[in-house]
């Protein structure tokens, strides 16, 4: 029996894909949400096979859910109903997707061929489509007192790895989040972040000084008053992509 859970902030639409969902076999409508704070707490709870994860959805975009899912994912569906660049993304590197209003036969080619992949075929086709929506996913969901909030990118001072979790820090506190930070060195936005050692990615607008220290490594100071090191490898290229940001701002 495959679980399946449906996301869509539209009541309507997530009824007209419960209702198609009824009639293909061996299959189990598990739960819904109508958010992406709601997705990633009821996925958690619920550990469904396959997601129906609509685009276009208030405060975090499927394609956000789907890249702050932690490892591994149940097999995912995208739904759209207009985002013409999302679909070229699809088209491209193969990921199941549906254009809205959803057909009957439409739905269940799709739910067949996921079936059919493999777990590691599944993550690696979420992976491409996420890099090829690169710029696109500017919001993170991190963990928040049980709650799964929206952090917006550019409210991130920096990211750590600590004693095995992957922490967010802000100006005002630090949130825990599923990713690794190889995870979002990838999902990041290159242009303002910038990893300065295996253990930590850090914003460039955040950085107020950097201080060379001998051995050839350097730290940084943030505005919001966290130092940091730099390894020796990273200290040249933090250097220049900070000239980067200054001659953009300039």
């Amino acid at each position: 029996m495959t679980r399946v859970m449906v996301v869509d902030d539209e009541a309507p639409a997530r009824e007209r894909l419960c209702e198609l969902l009824a009639g293909v076999p061996d299959l189990e409508v598990v739960g819904e949400a109508a958010n992406g704070e709601q997705a990633l707490e009821r996925i958690g709870e619920l550990r469904p096979d396959v997601v129906l994860l609509d685009i276009q959805m208030p405060g975090a975009s499927g394609l956000e859910v789907a890249a702050c899912l932690p490892r591994p994912r149940p097999k995912i569906i995208f739904c759209t109903a207009f985002d013409q660049y999302a679909v070229d993304a699809f088209e491209v590197n193969a990921v199941d997707y549906l254009m809205k209003p959803v057909s009957r036969v439409r739905l269940a080619r799709a739910i067949e061929r996921v079936r059919a992949k493999s777990g590691n075929e599944a993550e690696a086709d979420v992976d491409r489509v996420t890099e090829a929506m690169h710029g696109k996913c500017t919001r993170l969901l991190v963990h928040c007192g049980g709650r799964i909030r929206i952090i917006p990118q550019k409210e991130a001072a920096y990211f750590s790895s600590e004693g095995g979790l992957t922490f967010l820090y802000t100006r005002e506190r630090r949130y825990v989040l599923d990713l690794t930070l190889n995870d979002l060195e990838q999902r990041l936005d290159p242009d303002l972040f910038f990893r300065i050692s295996r253990g930590a990615i850090i914003s460039l607008d955040a950085v107020a000084e950097v201080q060379p220290l001998i051995g050839g490594i350097a730290n940084v100071l943030l505005h919001m008053g966290a130092t940091l090191e730099v390894s020796r490898r990273r200290v040249r290229e933090l250097l220049e992509r900070l000239q980067g940001v200054q001659s953009r701002q300039m």
